[in-house]
């Protein structure tokens, strides 16, 4: 029988503010809470964990939270303990004293390079790939995230769809629309603000703080709450990620971005637009269009067609006006749709699960 792995440690380094952390620390969380590991979050930007997990204090170098420990990822980094699998989270490279102390442990640990979410073909057939060190006795796996069972599934804790139908039956009915925003500064916010405040029913906007609430305040000035024609715009504060869940899952229609915001809309099973991190030679784009090729299967001509064209003016910058008097015609099937598409991603195993499976069987 294979060991049970009780030591994880995941390395993390903050690129876009809160994409890469929100991953790893749903994960850590997961590992902990679900699966019994004993789990250290090395990452190296405490701030940027703070607004996840408000009880982080950025001064401390070990602490724990959640059932996790978190440490503060400096160079030079001392090895007191390596773990049985170590997660190197999105080639962030491991520290030099890390590695060299997985190569002295008998047996070697599991090293797993995870991987950005994309649903381009590829990435199916590098799942689980074997990387072997060039000159030390170690081998590094990689584990892409994915829609299909041939990948490496999707974060989903136990329960949350149940606590997402529980919340959602409690709402009370309000006219109008509930609309949240949380996008990157190349998102043609200006237009959509435009558009929202010609709706001809009332619409409440819940905008992020940082770069939506920055182009926002561009836009109209000042601080906020705005309030044009039908739209009122809300501002809100960085929201812990089960609150920002249950925003989520409020709001009719969800603008997200990046890999964290946009699987947790999925779950939401709520219609709403992703915006792709923007890559160099427009490289997102062609995640975006793997991505519809595969969510938008499921609907009719006219809401794959509406959906398609609001994803692409939103990533673009262009057809905007067009694509959202569509979008909102189609809404109700891609409603329905949605919540038919989280229901077919439920049945793939958890990311958590499987990566805790695939782990037990590389020793």
């Amino acid at each position: 029988m294979a060991p049970m792995q009780p030591n994880w440690d995941i390395f993390c380094r903050v690129i876009d503010n809160y994409g890469d952390i929100g991953v790893c620390w749903r994960l850590a969380r997961q590992l902990a809470n679900e699966h019994g590991r004993r789990v250290r979050l090395w990452v190296d930007d405490l701030h940027s964990l703070q607004p996840l997990c408000p009880e982080t204090d950025v001064a401390l170098a070990v602490q724990a939270c959640r059932g996790v420990e978190i440490r503060h990822w400096v160079e030079p980094v001392a090895v007191d303990r390596v773990g049985e699998v170590i997660i190197e989270a999105f080639g962030c490279d491991l520290p030099a004293s890390v590695v060299a102390g997985m190569a002295r442990k008998s047996p070697r640990p599991c090293w797993i390079n995870l991987e950005y979410l994309t649903a381009e073909a590829w990435a199916e057939g590098c799942h689980g790939m074997a990387s072997p060190h060039p000159s030390l006795p170690l081998v590094k796996y990689f584990y892409f995230p994915g829609f299909s069972p041939a990948s490496g599934g999707l974060l989903r804790e136990r329960g949350l769809l149940a606590a997402r139908d529980a919340e959602m039956a409690r709402l009370p009915r309000s006219e109008g629309l509930d609309v949240s925003m949380f996008c990157y500064e190349s998102a043609p916010v200006g237009e959509l603000l435009d558009l929202l405040a010609r709706s001809p029913t009332a619409v409440r906007l819940h905008v992020a703080p940082g770069q939506p609430l920055a182009a926002v305040a561009a836009r109209f000035g000042g601080s906020g709450p705005w309030r044009r024609g039908e739209l009122t715009v809300i501002p809100f504060d960085f929201l812990p990620q089960d609150d920002f869940d249950r925003l989520l899952w409020r709001c009719d229609i969800n603008f997200v971005r990046g890999e964290d915001s946009f699987v947790r809309a999925q779950w939401a099973a709520r219609p709403f637009v992703w915006q792709a991190y923007r890559q160099a030679d427009e490289a997102h784009m062609a995640k975006l269009r793997a991505f519809l090729a595969q969510y938008v299967a499921g609907l009719g001509a006219a809401g794959a067609a509406a959906a398609v064209d609001l994803f692409q003016a939103w990533n673009s910058g262009h057809g905007l006006g067009r694509a959202w008097e569509s979008f909102l015609a189609a809404r109700p099937e891609i409603a329905q749709h949605n919540r038919h598409w989280a229901e077919r991603l439920a049945g793939h195993p958890d990311l958590a699960a499987a990566l805790v499976k695939f782990c037990a069987g590389k020793v």
